[in-house]
């Protein structure tokens, strides 16, 4: 039961809020400001390359 319960929530969560949730796991074992800051331009390296260049904003 617990597995089908764990499969649920799994699928009733849209893929933007378990990435979401991924990424605030991945920034929270940080272990300094440098290791955070590390982390978070990761992120925005991967999030741009998911995209094409002419979707982006700038």
């Amino acid at each position: 039961m617990y597995l089908i319960s764990r499969l649920f929530l799994f699928l009733a969560k849209s893929y933007d809020q378990r990435a979401k949730e991924h990424n605030d796991a991945y920034l929270a074992e940080a272990t300094d400001l440098y290791d955070l800051e590390f982390r978070m331009r990761k992120i925005d390296r991967e999030g741009q390359m998911r995209q094409p260049s002419w979707m982006s904003q700038h």
